[in-house]
């Protein structure tokens, strides 16, 4: 039998809540955070909604514990606050006991930023203003800035694949502590709203002018969101006596490259990325009691993610939402955002709904939960996610034995 990987923190911010508490608070609510954007200029102001964390770059400056004179991209912050409340939940009070290391996932980077400075790009008088910035734009950056936060030395390392982004950084952080290359490991992701990425979603014709609805046949696409999603993992050595949320018992990534932004109509890569994830867990389909799916209210990705499902689950597939119609897309940050509510469904024997479901999808077997389900039964949980260039990957969360 394989060494095996334990959930030992959690910790989260998005549009529905600050922390763990808050966003259990709405899902037992049904309290989207979806509306109108507060924080980012754009004349996309009114017409497009979004899924906004509630908070100015200077008040997430205070919630991530500096002073106001501490300055860093809106993506970096979003990653401290979770990361940091991640490491608090795990009860780690010296980071530096064990080798610990830190995995985060982000594809905007500080672009929020930089896209603020392109107009002075050109002027030398002002370049000692805006040139200090630069360096914040590549996606490393906001990996060190939280790093440092928490006090990470031993390994640091940041992965940008769109939408996979956080689930791979979480597949790699489990690989490293089973190859005992480290004890434990901070893995998720980060990711802001920009400008860049209202309007380059805008281009592609994917954003919904309503809530979005996952799954629904008549569904018109996503709804953009920022957060951060982070969750402590630790090998069986470093959990001995801890709390511990479940077992991340399954892992699989695929790459079908089907197009550059859309996946492939049959699935293919959904469907190996999950066959992967059943191969190392040791399980099978009929084992899984949920599937956060990557539900992204796409007409492209609703049908090959659930054609995929159905084929994989021979049209018997188990109690399923997506959790998209509360956060938003959160671009990189989601694989993380949506581990941790792998985790809370486990610990709470509870299946978050997906809203706005109204119309079944023809092509489809299954229907997506519209009700918060509580007292269930949750021993395994698939959660996916896929991203451009069709780079697919899915994780399962086991209860502990």
């Amino acid at each position: 039998m394989g060494k095996k990987v334990y959930v030992t923190g959690l910790g989260i911010i998005s549009a529905i809540g600050n922390n763990v508490a808050e966003t259990l608070d709405s899902f037992n609510s049904i309290r989207s955070g979806i509306g109108k954007l507060e924080h980012i200029a754009s004349r996309h102001q009114t017409e497009i909604p979004v899924a906004e964390v509630k908070a100015s770059n200077e008040e997430l400056t205070a919630m991530a514990g500096f002073p106001k004179e501490y300055k860093n991209t809106r993506t970096a912050l979003l990653g401290i606050i979770a990361a940091k409340e991640a490491v608090k939940d795990a009860g780690i009070t010296d980071i530096r006991e064990l080798r610990t290391g830190i995995i985060s996932a982000t594809s905007v980077g500080g672009m929020g930023m930089t896209e603020n400075l392109w107009m002075d790009y050109l002027n030398t008088e002002k370049s000692g203003d805006w040139l200090r910035y630069i360096e914040s734009h590549e996606c490393g950056d906001s990996t060190e800035a939280i790093a440092d936060s928490i006090g990470v030395k031993d390994y640091l390392s940041t992965i940008s694949t769109a939408c996979s982004s956080s689930a791979n950084s979480i597949m790699l952080g489990a690989r490293m502590i089973k190859l005992g290359l480290i004890d434990r490991v901070i893995a998720g992701g980060t990711d802001s709203l920009s400008k860049f990425t209202i309007n380059g979603f805008s281009t592609l014709m994917i954003l919904d002018k309503e809530n979005c609805k996952p799954f629904d046949a008549q569904r018109k696409g996503l709804n953009l969101g920022e957060g951060a999603g982070f969750i402590v993992l630790e090998s069986e050595e470093a959990a001995k006596g801890k709390k511990i949320y479940c077992e991340l018992s399954g892992y699989g990534n695929s790459n079908d490259a089907y197009h550059q932004t859309a996946s492939s109509p049959d699935g293919a890569g959904a469907y190996l990325a999950m066959e992967k994830a059943f191969s190392v867990s040791g399980l099978k389909p009929s084992d899984i009691s949920y599937i956060n799916a990557h539900g992204t209210g796409t007409e492209i990705n609703d049908l090959s993610e659930g054609t995929a499902l159905d084929r994989m689950f021979e049209k018997k597939v188990p109690m399923i939402s997506s959790t998209k119609a509360f956060t938003g897309h959160t671009l990189g940050a989601c694989g993380g955002i949506e581990a941790v509510f792998s985790a809370l469904a486990i610990k709470n024997n509870m299946v978050f709904p997906s809203l706005n479901h109204v119309h079944q999808m023809p092509e489809l077997s299954f229907t997506p939960e519209k009700e918060l389900r509580k007292d269930q039964k949750i021993d395994h949980v698939l959660s996916n996610s896929f991203g451009f260039g069709g780079n697919t990957s899915a994780l399962i969360f086991s209860k502990k034995n």
